[in-house]
């Protein structure tokens, strides 16, 4: 923690109540992120970026964890979590957004091995909505989950 202060994080209050067992920083353009101490036992093994963690509902959980193929580890009132089946990072969604979306949020590119258009359709029967009609001029899909945060489909890899 000490590092991130003098890398120019700053102290942040989300809410967080005194018992919260983690510190909340963020960085110098207003990033939050968390500091969990060692022994946690949600991010063993996860390595040093522990999570990334996202406002969301359950629903955007489970179709993430359908559209990447990776399993969920977490599901537990409204918040869900998956997790390479390879291991590292995991993806958070704490539940509903609790303050509004400053556009900031991550986004994800997805480069398809095979056919875009399979792909495209694939996860539209997950429940995503399409976002254009045509593609980019890179030839990308803009689609949006459902919670309405935008991702792309590229063209195949």
């Amino acid at each position: 923690m000490a590092r991130a202060l003098d890398l120019g994080a700053q102290h942040a209050d989300v809410g967080q109540g005194p018992d919260a067992s983690h510190v909340v920083l963020a960085d110098p353009e207003g990033n939050e992120f968390c500091v969990i101490e060692p022994g946690n036992n949600f991010l063993a093994g996860c390595g040093f970026i522990g999570a990334l963690a996202c406002d969301g509902s359950q629903t955007v959980g489970y179709f993430w964890s359908e559209a990447l193929g990776w399993p969920l580890v977490w599901d537990q009132d409204e918040e869900t979590a998956i997790q390479s089946p390879n291991g590292g990072t995991k993806i958070t969604w704490g539940g509903p957004p609790l303050m509004p979306d400053p556009g900031k949020d991550l986004h994800f590119d997805l480069a398809p091995d095979g056919d875009q258009q399979a792909e495209v359709e694939r996860l539209l029967s997950l429940g995503a909505k399409r976002l254009d009609s045509a593609h980019g001029e890179d030839g990308t899909v803009l689609l949006a989950d459902p919670d309405g945060n935008e991702f792309r489909v590229l063209t195949r890899r």
